[in-house]
Order: structure tokens, then sequence, then C-alpha cells
């Protein structure tokens, strides 16, 4: 019998155990199309979360940014209000293809300068300005958001 008790308070500690510590990125990845170089990303997917954004971020790691998902297809432009970073924005259409990469800096003037596309987009997202040109992300390319949470 005392096996068995050590046995399910093992099991227990295993499924328990991490769930209170946050993974060292954020849980969530984006997948491009030619690359194996993972993005790791907070999502933004609520009206405020996507008006925040990355506003008074200071420094963000090179594999790292933020997905703002949307219900239904926009057309609205991002800024750089409160911006710290200089950062690049990767639009994302319905069929899951880059239709436009725009290089983001951090807004010195009001009204500050917005960055959009001409075509309805569903999914952007921020990294590290560079980043995608880096990875050879270009128009046309798939992207998959694997999303993910721990706790």
């Amino acid at each position: 019998m005392k096996t068995f008790t050590v046995a399910v308070a093992l099991i227990g500690l295993v499924a328990c155990s991490g769930t209170d510590t946050p993974p060292d990125h954020p849980p969530s990845t984006v997948a491009f199309d030619g690359t194996d170089a993972p993005l790791y990303v907070e999502i933004a997917d609520s009206p405020g979360e996507r008006s925040r954004g990355l506003m008074g971020v200071e420094s963000m790691p090179a594999n790292e940014g933020m997905a703002f998902i949307f219900d239904e297809p926009v057309l609205s432009p991002f800024w750089m209000k409160d911006t710290l970073i200089p950062l690049s924005i990767a639009f994302v259409d319905q069929e899951n293809r880059v239709i436009g990469v725009r290089d983001m800096q951090p807004c010195e003037a009001d009204p500050c300068p917005t960055y959009g596309v001409d075509e309805p987009y569903v999914l952007a997202i921020e990294s590290n300005l560079g980043w995608f040109d880096e990875h050879g992300i270009e128009v046309g390319d798939g992207v998959e958001l694997r999303m993910s949470t721990y706790g």
C-alpha cells in the first residue's frame, strides 16, 4: 500500500511540476516557410492588448516578438506611439501568407507615422528591426502560429 501511495504522490508531483514557473521565452511560436528559426511571441488578441502592444518595452531578445490576432480581416495601420525600440512587422492574410513586411522606427513626432498594407490581414507579427529580412521572410511565405499555454 505504501508503494501505491508513493507512486500516486510522485505522479502528482510530476504532473504539477513547472506549472508555477513561466518558460524562459513566450509560450507561443510563429513558424515561417523557408526558415527553421522560430519566433517566440506574446499574444495580443484583445483590443486593450493590441492597443498597448510593445509600448514601453526597452529591449527584446533576438528571437522574440508579439503576435496581434484579429477576429476579422482588418486594414488598420500600426503606429509606434510610446514604443521605444525599432521594430519590423509582418502582415498575414486569411490564407496564412505574408502580404507585407514593414520596418518601423519609434515615434518622435506628432502625429506618429503609420505602417500598414493595402490588403486585409488577420495577423500582424512584430519583432526586432530586421528580423524578417535576416531570416529571408518574404511576401507570399506561409505562416503558422503555434499557440500554447503554461500554468
